[in-house]
């Protein structure tokens, strides 16, 4: 094997490690990153991840780690492998680029680029200084373990995820508006694991007084995930004083629906990054026609239903050249089950400069 391809393959493992140690970070309003050192000849010389506000960043603490087992100069030559370019500013930590810089690093490859107008211009500042960098390595992977923190970034709002499932004429329920159930017990399963990873998860009144729904991410035996999403109800009509929603662990929060961006304000307020949609066909519809919607998942099982009960509504599309069109999509089984997933192309609105102390 040729020098540079045994030094793409060391990279490219390193940066798979760095992916997966990101996740041992905490979910939320910080991005989860993840970072490795590696020799002059390739060996791992340490790893470190963001472990929440106010901690020390991935770089800072493999940095950190190095120098407690191999002293303060161990870093000098190393290559440093993080999953976000480091940043360059400083708030409740300094910046990640002086760090890698005084520690003496030689080179550093990242992932994926700081979209944020304070935070950004970590990788020029390492080229300023000498330090050989290089983006965009695994950035795919890098862009899904971010989605909901770059689109925050970018957008200044929760990524959002719309879900529904259909048979395969493309109904959500039969003609007396049953809906229970489409899919099977695997695909269920899927949602429910999918919910827990959402810090809220919003449906209509309307999916709420037929369908009294819970609301809340449960394990196949229905046992409950350690995380819940917020529970949000969108629509004027009451929620009864015994609907399954005022169980849920957490209290539920009801909005009256007329502008589905400012929920959406209301929800990054309280620390929402990633918002789950179930709403039925009418709530579904207008998130995507008012373009907030950066995920849809649907769940397309091998039945047939026809009638009126159609999983999507009015999207404001009038003629075929206004069809919203996704920039990627993939398949997944469950059971006999597919899931279709489906993304909008990446935001595209200015960078805005929402760095505070909640992202150090």
């Amino acid at each position: 094997m040729a020098a540079t391809d045994r030094d793409d393959t060391v990279i490219d493992r390193a940066m798979r490690h760095a992916l997966e140690i990101a996740l041992r970070g905490p979910r939320g309003i910080n991005p989860q990153v993840g970072a490795v050192l590696l020799s002059p000849e390739g060996d791992v010389l340490a790893e470190g991840w963001h472990r929440g506000a106010g901690t020390a960043h991935a770089e800072v603490d493999a940095l950190a780690n190095l120098a407690a087992t191999a002293g303060p100069d161990a870093a000098r030559g190393a290559t440093a492998v993080v999953t976000l370019e480091p940043c360059n500013h400083t708030g409740r930590t300094g910046p990640c680029s002086e760090a890698l810089i005084a520690a003496g690093v030689a080179r550093v490859v990242y992932a994926v680029d700081d979209p944020g107008e304070a935070s950004s211009g970590g990788g020029a500042r390492l080229r300023a200084a000498g330090i050989d960098t290089v983006g965009g390595i695994r950035a795919d992977e890098g862009r899904s373990l971010l989605d909901s923190w770059l689109t925050v970034q970018r957008l200044g709002r929760p990524h959002v995820t719309v879900k529904w499932a259909q048979s395969l004429d493309g109904r959500a329920a039969a003609a007396d508006g049953s809906s229970q159930w489409i899919t099977g017990p695997d695909s269920r399963a899927d949602v429910h694991r999918r919910r827990s990873l959402a810090d809220a998860i919003v449906v209509g009144t309307g999916t709420l007084l037929s369908d009294d729904p819970a609301l809340t991410a449960r394990r196949p035996d229905g046992t409950l995930y350690a995380d819940q999403p917020r529970p949000v109800v969108v629509g004027t009509r009451a929620v009864p004083q015994d609907a399954a929603v005022r169980r849920h662990p957490r209290p539920f929060m009801q909005d009256e629906g007329e502008e589905l961006v400012d929920l959406l304000d209301r929800l990054r307020e309280l620390g929402a990054h990633r918002v789950f949609v179930e709403g039925g066909p009418t709530l579904a519809s207008s998130f995507v026609r008012d373009g907030l919607v950066d995920e849809v998942l649907v769940y397309v099982a091998p039945t047939l239903i026809g009638g009126p009960g159609l999983a999507v509504g009015d999207l404001g599309v009038a003629s075929i050249d206004q069809q919203r069109r996704l920039a990627a999509a993939s398949v997944e089984r469950y059971g006999e089950d597919l899931l279709v997933i489906g993304r909008f192309g990446p935001a595209t609105a200015a960078p805005l400069d929402t760095t505070t102390e909640e992202e150090d």
